[in-house]
């Protein structure tokens, strides 16, 4: 009988020699777990929380099949079969139909050794080394070594493999003549030049014969300027499938172009449709993938006919439950994914742990375990930003009696102000979510409701959490309480008029966040895929080399001017995050806003910001000059309850605000909920 919300998700699949039990897979994240020691343990149990929590398949992080192909993890010896065993028992004892694949990840010039290789001796604007360019002997090992991974993974216990031939990684760089200037049987034509990757699919359906699910991750869109058409991805797609492989699952990007698929910015499910234009012309299952967060929208995916199947990768990292709430009607307690990077990717390229913003206990379920409460307590939580709600949630659901005392109307805190810029729509995902587990945890929340020290010893609770958050923080500088000078929550609520001529004294998240918001106009490109496609220059219906036409379309804009500065000297924006930072600075660039760093703030008066630029003095004749000079925590609360005798604890921005860190608060938060 078919699922009444969501029947194409909750269809199996048949892939003949196995069955999937349903149409979402975790896609693959790399967590950094397999590096560490006693990480096996740690992701068996990862990965087992999702195969309890509904997914019909898994997809784990991309393990090298050598050395030259990671330069970390790899998968090539018996001893590291043994290691991976550990994860696959523990997820076909969570559910023995959920299927797990290992990606095979060999990285090519992207990998962290001088030993790195690659088609041609090129190197990529991101990558560490020149890579070694391959002879015959050197590809021959190559090809066998994945032949080899794949034999390995089947001895492991994994359902199957994924190859991932996208990205920037090696079988995508003998793709493209950027990275391929060979001559020989492996170079040139685009024939010879996907050879490789055809050949690697071959080798290895012959090392683990016909009953072992072989996926290709096939780059369907490089988003690189000279990159592959339309219809070499097509050719590309037929010739792997005759050469075995089972699914072809589509990726968008390499990590070096210049446009972005997976952040915040980006519409939902913006580039399923390229998947349904590959699926007409293969007849094995395909997989689409990219900012398809939400159960619904992976219904409309697959009804629509553009895949068989959908990947949610950061979806699972934010809610390990997502599928089982989806089956059984829970969709409003979904903690859904909200594409910051974060907590995942920008750990993943800065070295360090992956896990998520919205769920710190991600990657750490042996670690972040929730046990009942051994003795029920009557807890407050002052504040309802990030940190109180986290807060809250995670002790409600251990057992405690929890009251929230909010002096503002809704709860939310900076993610009210968050939630108003471009981009950054999802925001309202996680406040939806917190009201909802609220309800549901039968969590007292008193709104406009300004608790004092007074108040809260009289009402006898236990402890108080003290998650006040910030205040602001005002430069002590001539002027500043000129008309002209905007705090920053001012301009985003809109309290205060903007003018035209702008100034922004301020170039971290919120600086970034504000220009954003005064120099929008239009439809917002993170739900509307035209607009996405006329700010980004993709181009999905001609499909032209790369699906990038090199330049924007056409960029819709206020009609204001705007400068972003910074005290400190160098490019502004070098503190946002690592995979979403350039996105920020490229957009607000490209709607004409200057960024100024080396900047001494002088005064405010009539004529404007006066200044001293690299030691210059400098007038900016602007209209506004919008504060976002930092902040501060705001703990006078604390400091009373102390005062009086009351038992009290500091998170958040009200413990430490150097700089506005969700992740930070939201993980203090649950840390100190699981450990009360």
């Amino acid at each position: 009988m078919a699922h009444p919300r969501y029947p194409h998700v909750f269809s199996p699949l048949d892939l003949g020699f196995t069955r999937l039990k349903n149409r979402i897979l975790m896609g693959s994240m790399h967590t950094g777990l397999e590096d560490i020691e006693g990480g096996f343990e740690r992701m068996a149990e990862y990965f087992a929380a999702r195969a309890r929590g509904g997914v019909g398949m898994i997809i784990t992080g991309g393990i090298g099949p050598n050395h030259e192909g990671t330069g970390g993890g790899k998968l090539s010896t018996d001893e590291e079969a043994a290691q991976h065993r550990i994860v696959t028992e523990a997820v076909h004892a969570a559910d023995p139909d959920v299927k797990i694949v290992l990606q095979i990840l060999h990285a090519g010039p992207l990998a962290a050794t001088p030993a790195c290789v690659a088609p041609s001796a090129i190197r990529s604007r991101i990558g560490r080394y020149v890579p070694n360019e391959l002879d015959e002997d050197g590809i021959e090992k190559q090809l066998a070594d994945f032949a080899n991974c794949t034999a390995k993974a089947r001895d492991a216990g994994y359902d199957g493999v994924e190859i991932i031939g996208s990205a920037g990684y090696l079988l995508s760089t003998f793709l493209v003549e950027k990275t391929n200037a060979r001559t020989d049987q492996w170079g040139d034509s685009f024939e010879n030049r996907m050879r490789f990757p055809v050949e690697v699919i071959r080798r290895c359906r012959a090392a683990v014969g016909p009953d072992f699910i072989i996926v290709f991750r096939i780059p369907a869109m490089d988003m690189l300027e000279g990159g592959m058409s339309g219809e070499e991805v097509i050719q590309l797609a037929q010739a792997v499938e005759a050469a075995g492989a089972t699914i072809i699952s589509t990726h968008f990007t390499w990590h070096e172009a210049q446009v972005p698929t997976i952040a915040t910015m980006v519409p939902r499910a913006a580039f399923a449709e390229v998947t349904g234009r590959i699926r007409k012309h293969v007849n094995v299952p395909m997989i689409t993938s990219n900012r398809i967060n939400m159960p619904d929208v992976a219904e409309a995916v697959l009804a629509a006919g553009h895949a068989d199947l959908v990947s949610m990768a950061r979806p699972m990292l934010a809610d390990a439950d997502l599928v089982v709430k989806a089956w059984e009607g829970r969709e409003d307690e979904i903690n859904t994914c909200i594409a910051c990077n974060q907590a995942c990717l920008d750990h993943t390229f800065s070295g360090r742990l992956t896990s998520c913003l919205v769920n710190p206990k991600a990657c750490n379920e042996t670690l972040l375990v929730a046990r009942p409460a051994e003795r029920v307590r009557d807890l407050a939580v002052v504040g309802a930003g990030p940190a109180g709600l986290a807060f809250a949630v995670e002790a409600a659901q251990r057992g405690h009696r929890l009251t929230i005392y909010e002096a503002g109307p809704e709860i939310g805190g900076q993610f009210n102000l968050a939630k108003r810029v471009p981009g950054k729509e999802e925001f309202h995902e996680t406040l939806r979510y917190f009201s909802r587990m609220i309800e549901k945890l039968q969590i007292t929340l008193k709104l406009n409701t300004r608790a004092d020290a007074a108040m809260l010893a009289a009402a006898g609770h236990d402890e108080v959490v003290v998650a006040t958050g910030i205040r602001p923080r005002t430069p002590d500088m001539p002027g500043i309480d000129h008309p002209k000078a905007v705090p920053y929550i001012d301009a985003i609520l809109g309290r205060r008029p903007v003018g035209r001529r702008v100034a922004i004294m301020g170039a971290g998240g919120i600086g970034f966040d504000v220009a954003t918001l005064i120099t929008h106009a239009g439809p917002s490109a993170a739900v509307d895929i035209p607009t996405f496609c006329r700010e980004w220059g993709v181009d999905f219906a001609n499909h032209p080399r790369g699906g990038v036409t090199g330049v924007p379309i056409r960029i819709e804009k206020a009609d204001r001017e705007v400068v972003i500065l910074q005290r400190r000297d160098g490019a502004p924006g070098k503190t946002l995050g690592r995979t979403t930072g350039w996105t920020h600075r490229l957009s607000l660039v490209r709607r004409g806003v200057k960024m100024i760093g080396g900047v001494t703030y002088l005064k405010i008066d009539d004529e404007g910001l006066h200044t001293l630029v690299n030691d210059q003095p400098t007038l900016f004749a602007v209209d506004t000059v919008i504060i976002c000079a930092g902040q501060e925590p705001e703990r006078s609360l604390y400091d009373a309850l102390v005062a009086a005798g009351v038992k009290a604890r500091l998170i958040g921005g009200a413990n430490e605000a150097a700089e506005l860190d969700a992740k930070r608060a939201i993980a203090e938060a649950t840390e100190l909920a699981l450990a009360s």
